[in-house]
C-alpha cells in the first residue's frame, strides 16, 4: 500500500510560497521509517522549495520506486571523489541539484600532481602537435555547473567582464629555458676558446717559440697549476654542488652560505697568493731547472711570475661568483667573461708587437727584452684576470645578491665539504704531477736543441690546437647524453648506461677519427699558417709536434667518454686511479724520449707519449667499466665503427698529406703556400674519406649527415 504524500506540504492552497517561520511545524511523517531516511539528506527541504517539481511529486508511485530501508542511506562522499554506484534508482523528486561551492583555496589541493581543474584540459596528440605554438584563452572548466539552473529559470550569476586579452607571448617553459641556457653556454665557450686560441697566436708572435716564449709560458701557467692544486679542484667538484643545494634548501636562498664560501675562498686565496709571490724563485725552479740555472732567463721568469701569481685570487673569485649566478639561473656570465680576459691580453701583446715588432723581426731573447716590455706584459696579464672577475659584479647585483663578508664558518657544513674533496684533489694532483715532469723535460730539450719550436711553448701551442676538436665535438655530444646516463645509473639500469656510452663513443668518433688523421697529414701546413710570424723554423717544429699528437686524439676522446660512466655512478676513486696510471705512463715515456731521442725530436716524442698514455688508460678504464656493467660494453659494435672509420681515414690522410707536401714544395712554406696546401689537402681528405665511408656504409656517419642536412633545412 502506498504511503500518503502531500505534494503541497509547506505551500499555500494557490501554490504560492508561505514565508518560512523561525521554527517550522513538525512534520507528521518524520516518524515514518520510510520517509525519514528518504528525506533526511534533502538539501532543498529548508532552503529552496521552489526548486522541486510539484507535478513529478504528485504522480510519484512509491510502490514502483520504494525508498531504501531505514538506516541504509549512504552518507555523502567527500568532495571530488567518485561516489560508488547506488543499487537504487535516483529520486525523481530532486532535480537540478546545485553543486556545493568550490573551496576558497581552490581545487588544486584536492587533485593529484598540483593540477588546477580550472585550467587543465585533456588534449589529443594531434592537438599537441598542431597547436603547440598557439596561445589560447583559458576556459572556465566549471561553466557547465550553472546549466541546470539556467534551464529551470533560476537566476544565473552575472558574468564577470572579460579581461583584456594579454599581449602575445612566445611559448616558454623548462625545456625552452634549458635549450636557451645551453645555447648561451655553448656559444660563450666556443667564443672563449677561439679568442684564447688567438691569444696564443699573438703571444707566440710577440715572444717567439724559443727560450723567451718558454719563460713566459711557464710563468703564465704556474698560477693555474697552483689554483687547481689548492682550491680549484675541490671548489668545482664539491663546494659548488653544496652551494646549489644551499640555495635550494635554505630559507634565505643560500645567500648566507654563498657569502661564507666567497669569504673563505678570498681569505684562502689571499694567503696562497702571498706565499706564492714570496716563493716565486722556488716555484720557477720546481717548474724548470733549465730556466732556473740560466741567470737572465730566471730573472725574467721570476718577474713574470710575480705579475701573474696574483691572478690566482681572481680565478677563484670568478669561479665562485659564476657558480652563484649559475645556481640562480644565470649561465651566460661565467662563459662570456673569459672573453674579456682574452681581449685584454690580445690588446696587451698587440701593443708589445706594435712597439717592439714580432719575434721574427726583433729577435728578442731573455737577455735583450727591456724591463718596460716585461712590465707591460705582466700588468696586461694581471689586468685581464681582474677585468674578468670584476665583470661578474653587475650580474650578481642584477640577481639581488649582495656580498657581505662572513667569518662564521664553523658549524655550517664547510668542514664536511672539505673532506668530500679528497679524491678530487688527489685526481688533480696526479694529473699536475705528470704535467710538471713534461714541463721540466720539454724546457730542457728546447734549451739543449738550440732551435726554435723544440721547447715547452711549442708543446703547449700544439696541444692547444690538438685539444680543440675534443672540447667542441666530444664534450658537446656527451652534454646531451650525460643526463640520460646519470638517470640510468640511478635507476640501476646497466643496459641503458651501456647503450648511451656506446652511442656517445660512436657519434663522437665520426668526427674525431678523421680529424685525428687530418692532424697527422696536415699538421705542418696548419702550424706554418698560424705561427709563421714567430719564425718559419719554430712553426715547422710545432707542426711536427702536432703530427705526433694527432692519433692520440682518439684514445683521449674515448677516455673522456668512458670516465663519464664512472661519474654517473658517483665513483670518483676509479677515475683517480686511472689518472695516476695515465700520468705515470706519460711521465715515464716522456723521460725515455728525452733520454733516447735527439734534443730536436725529444718534444715530438713526448707528444706521441701523451697519446700512448691515454691508450693505456683507456684499456684499463674500459675493462673496469665493462665489469661494472655486468661484462658487456657493446665492444664489438664500438670497435667495428672505429675500425671502419680508421680504414676510411688512412687513404684519405695519405692522399691529403701527399698533396699538401707537393703544394708546399712548389709554393713554399709561407702563408700563401701553407694556406693553399691546407685548403687543397683538406678538400682531398674530406672527399676521399666520405667516398670510402659511404662504400663501407657507416651508419653513424649517415645519421650525422642527415642531422646536418636537417639543421640546414635541406
Amino acid at each position: 500500500m502506498n504511503a500518503p504524500y502531500d505534494g503541497d506540504r509547506g505551500q499555500g492552497a494557490g501554490g504560492g510560497q508561505v514565508p518560512p517561520s523561525p521554527q517550522p511545524a513538525p512534520d507528521p511523517y518524520t516518524q515514518d521509517p520510510y520517509v525519514q531516511d528518504a528525506y533526511a539528506h534533502d538539501p532543498f527541504q529548508a532552503q529552496d522549495l521552489a526548486a522541486q517539481d510539484p507535478i513529478a511529486e504528485a504522480v510519484y508511485d512509491r510502490s514502483a520506486h520504494p525508498p531504501p530501508p531505514p538506516g541504509t542511506y549512504q552518507e555523502p562522499q567527500p568532495l571530488y571523489q567518485q561516489p560508488p554506484a547506488s543499487p537504487y534508482a535516483p529520486d525523481p523528486r530532486i532535480w537540478a541539484q546545485t553543486p556545493p561551492p568550490e573551496p576558497d583555496d581552490g581545487p588544486s589541493r584536492r587533485l593529484p600532481y598540483g593540477d588546477d581543474a580550472r585550467t587543465t584540459q585533456f588534449t589529443g596528440v594531434d592537438d599537441l602537435v598542431t597547436q603547440a605554438s598557439e596561445e589560447k584563452p583559458e576556459t572556465d572548466a566549471f561553466a557547465h555547473l550553472f546549466r541546470d539552473q539556467q534551464a529551470s529559470g533560476a537566476p544565473a550569476p552575472e558574468p564577470e567582464p572579460a579581461p583584456a586579452p594579454p599581449a602575445p607571448k612566445k611559448p616558454a617553459g623548462r625545456a625552452s629555458g634549458l635549450l636557451k641556457s645551453s645555447a648561451v653556454m655553448a656559444a660563450g665557450t666556443l667564443v672563449s676558446r677561439l679568442t684564447g686560441f688567438v691569444r696564443s697566436l699573438v703571444i707566440t708572435a710577440a715572444l717567439g717559440a724559443a727560450l723567451l716564449g718558454d719563460v713566459f709560458t711557464i710563468a703564465y701557467t704556474l698560477p693555474t697549476m697552483i689554483y687547481i692544486l689548492t682550491v680549484g679542484g675541490g671548489l668545482n667538484s664539491v663546494f659548488v654542488p653544496q652551494l646549489v643545494r644551499a640555495m635550494k634548501n635554505d630559507e634565505d636562498g643560500g645567500e648566507a652560505y654563498a657569502n661564507r664560501l666567497l669569504t673563505l675562498v678570498m681569505v684562502a686565496l689571499g694567503v696562497i697568493v702571498a706565499a706564492a709571490v714570496f716563493a716565486a724563485p722556488f716555484l720557477i725552479r720546481l717548474m724548470s731547472d733549465t730556466i732556473a740555472n740560466d741567470q737572465a732567463a730566471n730573472s725574467v721568469a721570476v718577474t713574470f711570475a710575480r705579475y701573474c701569481l696574483p691572478t690566482i685570487f681572481f680565478m677563484g673569485v670568478h669561479v665562485v661568483m659564476g657558480q652563484i649566478l649559475n645556481a640562480r639561473g644565470k649561465f651566460g656570465a661565467m662563459m662570456w667573461t673569459p672573453v674579456l680576459n682574452n681581449i685584454v691580453m690580445i690588446t696587451t701583446f698587440g701593443l708589445f708587437i706594435w712597439v717592439y715588432g714580432t719575434a721574427a723581426e726583433s729577435q728578442m731573447g731573455v737577455q735583450t727584452i727591456p724591463p718596460e716590455g716585461v712590465r707591460l706584459l705582466g700588468i696586461g696579464t694581471l689586468l685581464g684576470l681582474v677585468v674578468q672577475a670584476l665583470a661578474m659584479i653587475p650580474y650578481l647585483r642584477e640577481t639581488g645578491f649582495r656580498f657581505r663578508p662572513r667569518f662564521d664558518w664553523k658549524g655550517h657544513g664547510l668542514g664536511k665539504t672539505v673532506k668530500l674533496a679528497k679524491w678530487t684533489v688527489l685526481f688533480v694532483l696526479a694529473n699536475q704531477a705528470g704535467v710538471l715532469v713534461v714541463t721540466q723535460l720539454a724546457t730542457a730539450a728546447g734549451a739543449a736543441s738550440g732551435r726554435e719550436g723544440a721547447g715547452f711553448i711549442a708543446y703547449a701551442n700544439a696541444q692547444l690546437i690538438w685539444g680543440m676538436p675534443q672540447a667542441i665535438i666530444t664534450v658537446s655530444v656527451m652534454a646531451a647524453l650525460l643526463p640520460r646516463i646519470s638517470r640510468a645509473a640511478h635507476d640501476n639500469d646497466p643496459g641503458a648506461v651501456r647503450d648511451d656510452i656506446s652511442q656517445g663513443l660512436r657519434n663522437s668518433a665520426v668526427a674525431i677519427v678523421p680529424v685525428a688523421f687530418a692532424f697527422l697529414a696536415l699538421g705542418v701546413p696548419m702550424s706554418t699558417l698560424l705561427f709563421a710570424s714567430s719564425g718559419l723554423e719554430g712553426a715547422k717544429g710545432m707542426g711536427f709536434i702536432l703530427m705526433a699528437f694527432g692519433l692520440g686524439l682518439i684514445p683521449y676522446s674515448v677516455q673522456y667518454v668512458v670516465l663519464r660512466g664512472f661519474y654517473a655512478y658517483e665513483d670518483t676513486r676509479t677515475p683517480f686511479y686511472n689518472t695516476v696510471i695515465v700520468a705515470g705512463v706519460n711521465a715515464g715515456a716522456s723521460a725515455v724520449c728525452y733520454a733516447v731521442l735527439p734534443a730536436r725530436w725529444a718534444v715530438v716524442g713526448m707528444a706521441a707519449s701523451y697519446g700512448l698514455a691515454y691508450a693505456v688508460g683507456v684499456g684499463i678504464a674500459w675493462r673496469r667499466l665493462k665489469n661494472r656493467l655486468g661484462g658487456d660494453l657493446d665492444g664489438a659494435h664500438v670497435m667495428r665503427t672505429y675500425a671502419r672509420l680508421s680504414m676510411a681515414s688512412v687513404p684519405a690522410a695519405a692522399v691529403a698529406g701527399a698533396i699538401a707536401f707537393g703544394v708546399m714544395k712548389v709554393l713554399g712554406s709561407g702563408a700563401a703556400g701553407s694556406l693553399a696546401a691546407l685548403v687543397v689537402g683538406g678538400i682531398a681528405l674530406l672527399g676521399v674519406f666520405l667516398f670510402a665511408a659511404k662504400r663501407m656504409r657507416i651508419e653513424e656517419l649517415n645519421a650525422m649527415v642527415g642531422m646536418v642536412r636537417g639543421r640546414l633545412g635541406r
